[in-house]
């Protein structure tokens, strides 16, 4: 490649696996991320590095697990219940020579815009490797609610009412539109949606109001409840499912998402630097499917944010650039976190730093047709106890087989996914072998990493 290519990565708070409409939603309508797909390549079982928010994050841009970085929890959250949490980093390290910072020693002009949630004010991305932050701060959603204000660091109020996602996607597109083409950029883009509150345009929200009717999906049982919280402080709760996707207000805004996602990408062409820029589409973890008003369904997968289940951890990822991907082509190989860091090290004639990106692999062979990586398994590691009724649990993907071990009575359940996606059919005794080989790679990986376990809660008391 003669001209080192830009880069647009757009992470997205909270967005299940189900929630886009070219990934099977007949609910939620998402034009826009449909044509992306349909000029680059969808991958479907692509995979967040941890059921929630901090650090996925933490992987994405150090090309490590979690699990190795340290920063295991979405920082500020602690829970007990049976088990005390184990211990995690609460910042992203300074030390950590991270993909922003390897980018920017390649050329690159390097800008955040967006959510952040990796540690205080020393941690932000201005001190991270970016010569440019726009609304990173510590806060994990906005706090303030979706219209303005917001009362976000780093940025500038708006007139009231504005709403988040438009401004946020307005600083993105006067980068991009100012940008003189001296150097190539690297633009991350973490949208705060579509993280709770649930907050939409009210012409949105009746637009699938309206829908929702048609549809008969406002006659549908939406909810069921499920098993008392595992947690202390929620034992009073139950988990709420949610089984249809139905939620006026989530689906307005996936669709206010989808249009913003669709000014930015209209402001590259317009600029003449769409095709020479690799657009990178995805979330941070799974749909928020069993509290918090449960706004969206994984379903067919298990579970939500905060399971170690797939409607947990399987996320829409969607590549496109047009040098390189055959538009409208699909990869069914998984693929994690920690790739991100050597994948764009490789597209921008870089070279590879596996001593720092030591989790991660390339995707680019899968970008340019293939159908293998040289690594044949991928692993979680949460020790917490999740807001969304999940325990701690760690898990391997190796090939077809997943493998879940839970922490709190430390039982297994195996899994086979081409078979059975929703993760009905524990298989574990079934598989003896299988179970045994991989409880022993997940248990090596765990010291390789040098994993923290939760230890027991002298202090619980069932019931």
């Amino acid at each position: 490649m003669s001209q080192r290519p830009n880069f647009l990565f757009i992470l997205i708070d909270d967005l299940g696996w189900r929630d886009l409409s070219c990934y099977g939603s007949t609910f939620y309508e998402t034009p826009g991320l449909d044509r992306l797909a349909a000029e680059g390549m969808t991958f479907t079982d692509a995979y967040a590095a941890c059921p929630v928010c901090s650090p996925t994050r933490a992987s994405l841009l150090t090309g490590r697990y979690p699990a190795r970085v340290g920063v295991t929890n979405y920082i500020g959250g602690h829970s007990t219940g049976r088990l005390i949490d184990a211990p995690y980093i609460r910042q992203l390290p300074l030390e950590e020579y991270n993909l922003a910072r390897a980018l920017k020693a390649g050329g690159y002009v390097t800008w955040h815009v967006g959510k952040w949630h990796l540690g205080e004010a020393p941690f932000y991305p201005q001190h991270q490797g970016f010569d440019v932050n726009i609304g990173g701060c510590h806060y994990g959603h906005p706090y303030k609610g979706y219209f303005a204000p917001w009362q976000i660091e780093h940025l500038p109020e708006g007139p009231d009412g504005e709403y988040l996602t438009d401004r946020i996607t307005d600083e993105a597109i006067r980068l991009i539109r100012n940008h003189d083409g001296s150097k190539p950029f690297f633009l991350n883009l973490w949208h705060y949606a579509v993280h709770t509150p649930i907050q939409a345009k009210p012409e949105d929200i009746e637009r699938f109001s309206r829908k929702a009717e048609a549809m008969g999906l406002d006659k549908q049982q939406a909810l069921v409840e499920g098993e008392h919280f595992p947690t202390d402080q929620k034992r009073h709760l139950r988990v709420m499912r949610r089984i249809i996707q139905s939620d006026p207000g989530y689906a307005a805004m996936v669709w206010n998402l989808d249009w913003n996602i669709g000014r930015v990408l209209d402001a590259l062409r317009e600029t003449a630097q769409l095709d020479n820029t690799v657009v990178i589409f995805t979330s941070d973890n799974g749909g928020l499917a069993t509290a918090e008003g449960s706004p969206t369904s994984n379903r067919p997968l298990a579970e939500g944010k905060g399971w170690m289940y797939d409607g947990g951890t399987r996320e829409p990822l969607i590549v496109r650039y047009p040098r390189l991907i055959q538009g409208g082509s699909t990869c069914s190989v998984p693929v994690t976190s920690p790739d991100f860091y050597p994948t764009f090290l490789e597209l921008a004639g870089l070279d590879p730093i596996p001593e720092q990106h030591c989790d991660g692999e390339s995707f680019v062979p899968l970008l340019r047709g293939g159908s293998q990586l040289r690594r044949d398994a991928i692993f979680w590691h949460y020790p917490h106890y999740g807001n969304q009724g999940g325990t701690p649990a760690c898990a391997i993907r190796a090939g077809d087989w997943k493998l879940i071990e839970f922490f709190e009575d430390g039982r297994a359940e195996l899994y086979n996914l081409r078979e059975d996606i929703s993760e009905s059919r524990n298989v574990a005794q079934d598989h003896p072998e299988k179970t045994n080989e991989l409880k022993a790679r997940l248990a090596q990986w765990r010291k390789e990493v040098q994993a923290k376990i939760p230890q027991p809660n002298p202090a619980y008391r069932p019931g």
